[in-house]
C-alpha cells in the first residue's frame, strides 16, 4: 500500500514538473497578465495531476473536520478555526452575523440547535440567505470568488518566488566569481531553465 501511495505522489510529482517544463512562468506579481498566466499554468497542474484546488482543499477540510459535529455552534465555531488556520479573512463579519442569526433561531427554538434538526436548520439556512443578501452575496457568484481566491494565492506565491530569487541572486553576488557582474531582472528568468 505504501508502495502505491509513494508511486501515486511521484506520478503526480512528474506530471507537474512535465507541465512547468513547458509553461513560461514570468516572476511578476505586480503584473495582472503574469499572475493570470501564472493561475491558468496551476490550474493546469492541478487538473492534470488530479491536486485540489485551495477552494477545494477548504471544501474537503470543512467536511472532514465537521463530519462528526451534531451542533451548528460548535461547527460555526470550526468553521472560524478553519478559516483563521487557512489564513483568511472574514472582511465582511459575516461570522458575526452568522453567530447572530444562530442566537436569534436557538431564542426561538428555546434549545441548543442540532444539525440533524431539519426543520430549525431550515430557520438557520433562511437566516443565513438574508445575511448573504445583505452582503451582496449569491451563489451563482462562487466560481467568481474561486478565481479571485485563486488569483490572490497566485500572486502570493509569485512573490514568495520573487523573494526567494532576489535571495538567491544576492547570495551569488557575494561570491568571489560572480562580483562585478550584473544580476538579471527577475521578469526575465526563466523557471524551465531551472528544472
Amino acid at each position: 500500500m505504501l508502495k502505491n501511495i509513494f508511486l501515486e505522489v511521484k506520478n503526480k510529482f512528474e506530471t507537474a514538473l512535465g507541465i512547468f517544463r513547458k509553461e513560461k512562468i514570468t516572476i511578476d506579481p505586480d503584473d495582472l497578465a503574469a499572475v493570470s498566466q501564472y493561475g491558468k499554468v496551476m490550474k493546469t497542474v492541478r487538473e492534470k495531476a488530479n491536486l485540489f484546488s485551495e477552494s477545494q482543499r477548504i471544501q474537503y477540510t470543512i467536511q472532514t473536520r465537521t463530519q462528526d459535529i451534531p451542533d451548528a455552534r460548535t461547527y460555526l465555531f470550526t468553521l472560524k478555526d478553519i478559516r483563521i488556520k487557512r489564513g483568511l479573512t472574514d472582511e465582511l463579519g459575516a461570522e458575526g452575523m452568522m453567530m447572530d442569526a444562530l442566537d436569534k433561531v436557538e431564542k426561538e427554538i428555546g434549545k441548543p440547535l442540532m444539525r440533524n434538526d431539519k426543520k430549525s436548520m431550515a430557520l438557520l439556512t433562511f437566516e443565513f440567505d438574508k445575511i448573504n443578501k445583505k452582503l451582496g452575496i449569491q451563489k451563482e457568484d462562487l466560481p467568481k470568488y474561486e478565481e479571485e481566491l485563486e488569483l490572490k494565492i497566485g500572486k502570493a506565491q509569485l512573490e514568495e518566488l520573487k523573494k526567494d530569487a532576489l535571495e538567491a541572486m544576492e547570495t551569488q553576488k557575494k561570491r568571489e566569481e560572480f562580483k562585478g557582474e550584473a544580476m538579471p531582472d527577475v521578469k526575465s528568468l526563466d523557471i524551465r531553465n531551472f528544472l
